[in-house]
């Protein structure tokens, strides 16, 4: 049998247990063994593992040896309880082994867990779970997790109280993070919040919320527009030792003046639409304090600064943009 978007995830938080197997495979190796931890730990338990009820072969193995994996879902464990045999890394050479477990396989063996790459609709492991009448193939993408995947793993953190705010801001956090450490940002606020009882706001979710570079950059930024000029020099060393261009903060400070000349001129407009939260509400401040009028005169200042990052001039680029950002925060004043 074949699954697909929500009903593979709900599938794997709540696999059946007489399924004779399940097929997880896809481009991204981390979304994957996420998908596979929780399928697992669904079947056996937390304990399945320290009770011997989960026995671990390597795709390589199987092949060279397919007996391996007919043994494996046959033995029977010290501990009474539901078995799983996982086989990693697996390819379609195992094909053979997998239809010939198959063919054996009675209600109490253990089920057959696999993990692969990206594989194909023809391939010959896909074939062979889809066509099973109880086994289970998924192919898992790079899309982002949904609204209900992420309540989902709210919810087993014990957050349940979430302001709409918050749910957007989490939704787009899982755009720009991996899987792995979207969960881990997740299971930070469920930490952060132990104990409290009021709503999941976007504040708490910014405090835990991983730093990335772009962040950074952002942290440049909004000193500029804010008129802290002493600490564009500090900030901007720690930029250069990550190997950020010049450029590249160009891009974001006239994107970020772009925003703000826009609130300054319409506060109802589009660009009111893009933000949100404390961050909406610094912006729509920013933008009342400088005007349209020195925000024209700063976004002037940015191309002029572009243009020239963009020459043949041979002067410093980084030094260049230093002083175009500490210009900046002195216009602000």
């Amino acid at each position: 049998m074949k699954l697909t978007g929500a009903a593979g995830a709900a599938y794997c938080a709540k696999p059946d247990p007489a399924a004779a197997g399940l097929l997880l495979y896809g481009q991204d190796a981390m979304r994957v063994s996420l998908r596979r931890q929780e399928a697992i730990a669904a079947l056996i338990g937390l304990e399945g593992e320290a009770e011997m009820r989960l026995a671990r072969l390597s795709g390589g193995d199987v092949r060279k040896e397919p007996a391996l994996l007919m043994d494996a879902m046959k033995a029977q464990g010290f501990f009474p309880g539901p078995r799983v045999v996982f086989v990693e890394e697996a390819t379609d050479t195992i094909a053979p082994a997998v239809t010939e477990a198959f063919r054996d396989w009675r209600p109490g063996d253990a089920q057959i867990v696999v993990t692969a790459g990206g594989l194909t609709t023809k391939s010959a492991l896909v074939k062979l779970f889809e066509s099973h009448p109880t086994a289970r193939s998924l192919g898992i993408y790079d899309d982002p997790p949904s609204r209900e995947e992420i309540e989902s793993t709210l919810g087993k953190s014990g957050l349940r109280d979430i302001a709409p705010e918050a749910m957007t801001d989490l939704l787009s956090l899982a755009k720009e993070l991996d899987p792995g450490d979207f969960r881990q940002t997740v299971e930070k606020i469920a930490l952060y919040k132990w104990g409290d009882s009021s709503p999941l706001t976007p504040a708490d979710v910014m405090a835990m919320a991983p730093a990335t570079v772009d962040a950074e950059v952002d942290d440049v930024v909004e000193a500029v527009a804010e008129g802290r000029g002493a600490a564009v020099g500090q900030l901007m060393r720690r930029l250069e030792g990550q190997g950020v261009q010049p450029v590249t903060l160009c891009i974001f400070a006239m994107r970020h003046f772009r925003n703000l000349h826009a609130l300054a001129v319409d506060p109802r407009g589009p660009a009111s639409f893009r933000l949100r939260g404390p961050r909406k509400d610094r912006a729509m401040r920013q933008a009342e304090s400088w005007g349209a009028r020195r925000l024209e005169d700063a976004l002037a200042l940015l191309v002029e600064t572009d243009l020239t990052l963009r020459s043949a001039s041979r002067a410093p680029a980084m030094a260049l943009m230093e002083r175009a950002l500490i210009r900046l925060a002195m216009m602000r004043r």
